[in-house]
């Protein structure tokens, strides 16, 4: 192989690190995170694996942590297993969505104000619905109702 064929190849393998370490960041996309949790798997090496024990310690979607525990497992990296939180995923979260309630207008639908929170706080938006799976609209428009406010 020539200097050249080297040094290309390292420029496309770089890329695509650099974007493994920024979707396994993104906070207001936890899908994108568990994409990039199995590209990590596959890809292996010191890198992959400090962004996944990074991810099995500290995302706040279960999920994730799961999926880069998993793939710790699979790589031979010991990790201990991630526990599901029981509390509040986001400092503060009913006070966030309490100010969204109150800055819609009195008799607002249920619907206005999930499409506000996914505009306005799009990561808390994306951690409960992570967490929360397909429970996460009856959660939220119990929370919702739950508001004092309008």
């Amino acid at each position: 192989m020539s200097q050249v064929e080297h040094t290309e190849e390292q420029i496309t393998a770089e890329p695509s690190l650099e974007a493994l370490k920024r979707a396994a960041s993104r906070t207001a996309n936890w899908r994108e995170r568990l994409k990039a949790v199995e590209a990590l798997r596959e890809l292996g090496g010191e890198t992959a694996v400090d962004l996944l024990t990074r991810l099995a310690q500290n995302d706040a979607v279960h999920q994730v942590q799961l999926a880069a525990h998993g793939a710790l497992t699979e790589l031979g990296v010991e990790a201990e297993r991630p526990v599901k939180k029981t509390a509040e995923l986001i400092k503060g979260t009913n006070k966030i969505l309490l100010r969204i309630k109150k800055s819609l207008p009195a008799g607002h639908s249920y619907e206005a104000f999930k499409e506000k929170l996914r505009n306005m706080r799009s990561d808390v938006y994306d951690i409960y619905e992570g967490d929360k799976g397909e429970g996460f609209d009856e959660w939220l428009e119990s929370t919702w109702s739950s508001l004092s406010g309008r």
